[in-house]
């Protein structure tokens, strides 16, 4: 007999758009090269500042592509690349035969990259194509193929159609060039890189990676694949973030798990969309120095109990509402639970995590209450388009007071 999780309708049409060719597994990176060698000789790498710089395999992959011939330019991006950067890039390379675009770093080395293998072909400037601050200009293909490779697990970026893009300041945004061409052609997943993520890293990325999770699972735009993928995701990130975190003895076996819950986050999220934890992480990234993964952190637990006070008390039919009440019944391992005491676990457990992986409070990173009604204002963006219903002003107000010290 076949239990079906509660909200999936299974006559709902639905669409799944384009994935990448995806390889996952430890040890897959030594296949990068004959993997490259299929879209020509000419490679730019992007990468960030030191680490894949640093790392063996570096040395590894310069020897191959010496050997057979490969030519290369590199860029180093030293943080969350800003719509001059990216134009500074393709300016810099786009006379220089470049056959294939390699992205080797975190979510932004995979977004920068990405912008970078879109424009090559044009020459133009991302601000061409930027939603909500760009010029409006429809981008058309074709963009130059691409191959990213995460070393952090959180964004999903190897998996989504989206380079997200920077300007911080007080007038600061973060906005994504967005088009089905972005896809990669190639995610290659391998978590032997997680290995060298500090633990302040591992719990950044993957609270992002859990956040975009749950935010797709109870997105109005969720179906029963995107359902299946998404439980799959969370029950891999519960079995092995905290072993990754805090038990070197576990980590080995636990890294893999936490790679596959990433992925699928970036999966989901480009079918889905997400909800009000990043349509908040939005301006709060873009006013404020505050790491992504930090955001979502912070936030999730407080955010997640609005949504069902809201959706309780406006949409008491909502499927989103039995799906929190299954996912607080996932992570308390507590199968029995009636709805009301499965929300209030699932919100418990939320705060305990942020309890004990120290996140820290909006206000250290400069937030003030005086800039709450800026931050609302800017949030109503595509994420929060999907969010299971519509919150007002004071629920997301309330969202950042709760988290503000």
């Amino acid at each position: 007999m076949f239990t079906f999780v509660a909200g999936c309708d299974w006559v709902q049409p639905f669409q799944i758009a384009r994935l990448p060719k995806i390889v996952f597994g430890e040890g897959t990176f030594a296949q990068l090269p004959e993997i490259a060698a299929a879209y020509g000789q000419r490679v730019l790498l992007v990468t960030g500042q030191s680490s894949f710089l640093r790392s063996p395999q570096w040395q590894t992959l310069q020897a191959v592509w010496q050997r057979s011939g490969v030519t290369w330019e590199r860029v180093s991006i030293p943080g969350e690349p800003s719509p001059q950067w990216i134009d500074a890039a393709v300016t810099a390379h786009k006379n220089q035969g470049i056959s294939l675009v390699i992205g080797i770093g975190g979510g932004s080395v995979l977004d920068a990259a990405k912008a970078i293998a879109g424009l090559l072909p044009h020459g133009n400037s991302v601000l061409d194509h930027l939603e909500g601050v760009g010029r409006g200009v429809p981008y058309q293909p074709p963009a130059t193929p691409f191959i990213a490779v995460p070393t952090t697990a959180g964004t999903g970026s190897e998996a989504t159609k989206n380079a997200v893009l920077s300007q911080h300041g007080a007038n600061g945004f973060k906005k994504s060039f967005r088009h089905e061409a972005l896809v990669p052609q190639v995610a290659l997943v391998d978590s032997q890189w997680l290995a060298s993520c500090p633990p302040a890293l591992i719990a950044a990325n993957g609270m992002d990676a859990f956040t975009q999770l749950l935010e797709s699972y109870v997105s109005t735009r969720a179906n029963p694949f995107t359902d299946a993928l998404a439980l799959a995701g969370i029950c891999a990130f519960a079995e092995a973030f905290w072993a990754v975190w805090e038990d070197p003895a576990a980590a080995s076996v636990a890294r893999p798990k936490l790679a596959y819950a990433a992925l699928l986050s970036g999966i989901n999220l480009a079918q889905t969309g997400l909800g009000s934890v990043h349509g908040l992480a939005s301006p709060l990234g873009a006013f404020y120095p505050i790491p992504h993964g930090a955001v979502c952190g912070t936030l999730v637990a407080e955010a997640t109990d609005i949504n069902i006070a809201a959706l309780r008390a406006r949409l008491p039919n909502s499927p989103a509402l039995d799906k929190y009440a299954h996912i607080g019944r996932l992570l308390s391992q507590q199968p029995t639970l009636e709805r009301d005491a499965a929300w209030a676990a699932l919100v418990s457990t939320l705060r305990d995590w942020t309890v004990r992986l120290q996140l820290p409070p909006l206000s250290h990173y400069g937030v003030t209450a005086a800039s709450f009604a800026a931050i609302v204002q800017n949030s109503q963006g595509n994420s929060m388009k999907t969010n299971p219903l519509p919150l007002t002003d004071a629920e997301l107000h309330s969202i950042l007071q709760r988290r503000f010290n």
